[in-house]
């Protein structure tokens, strides 16, 4: 199914370019022939950031407004680690984003402020391994492990489609090349999670705790907890303009 969608997405940025290129028309004008572009208010770019690498294409309106269509995927992470409730799991992510954004620029030049709406399906591995005589922290309860001791899960944020906002940056270096960066937040909901523990660990501190039921507790702090339900964005790229 992520491959279907990764396919759908490149088709509909290669359908639209080439239906762009495709409205170029020979036209004649008192200075001679000439050729009109719909693409000539039009750029592509390649991006890459929190969210995966990818590409989009844009086409502007006029000075002031733009829409933007594009799409991030891959394994790539600026971190290896992920905190939950002060604990650190290691962190694997699996990025498929579909965007679809109107670009306004309220000065007409370099800076933009970005709104509009994503398809989200993402995946992330969590594992956390401890070793024997350890301390750690789970859902703020200090155990000690008896033993090597394990948690690993997943967090996924699935099927969603999700509204964003955020603010960018887009100065040309010469009349075609540019470079971008963005930041922003999709407002994506609470993740699905399944966290799992093995191995034998000991709550100390004089606290009578279980360590499976703490790695619950853990569990549905992060399905309920405000904290996840923004999926932050980051990205710098280069664009080219036709």
């Amino acid at each position: 199914m992520k491959s279907l969608h990764k396919i759908l997405a490149i088709s509909v940025l290669a359908t639209a370019a080439g239906s762009a290129m495709a409205a170029d028309q020979t036209i004649v004008t008192d200075e001679g022939v000439s050729t009109f572009s719909f693409f000539k208010p039009a750029a592509v770019r390649a991006e890459v950031g929190t969210t995966g690498y990818g590409g989009a294409i844009s086409w502007s309106a006029n000075p002031y407004v733009g829409v933007t269509l594009g799409y991030n995927g891959g394994d790539i992470s600026w971190s290896d680690d992920l905190s939950i409730n002060g604990s650190k799991y290691d962190l694997d992510m699996d990025n498929n984003l579909t965007y679809l954004n109107a670009e306004i620029r309220p000065w007409a030049n370099w800076f933009y402020m970005a709104a509009g709406v994503a398809y989200i399906d993402n995946d992330y591995e969590v594992d956390r391994r401890i070793r024997d005589g350890e301390t750690f922290r789970v859902n703020d309860v200090e155990f000690r492990a008896e033993g090597d001791a394990r948690i690993n899960g997943k967090m996924s944020y699935k099927n969603n489609i999700a509204p964003y906002v955020g603010i960018g940056f887009s100065p040309a270096i010469t009349n075609r090349w540019g470079v971008f960066g963005e930041i922003g937040a999709y407002y994506n909901g609470n993740p699905t999670v399944e966290l799992t523990p093995s191995g034998t660990a000991v709550s100390t501190d004089g606290v009578i705790a279980d360590f499976g039921d703490q790695v619950e507790r853990e569990e549905r702090n992060i399905r309920n907890d405000n904290e996840y339900e923004w999926l932050p964005v980051a990205k710098l790229g280069v664009s080219f303009r036709f």
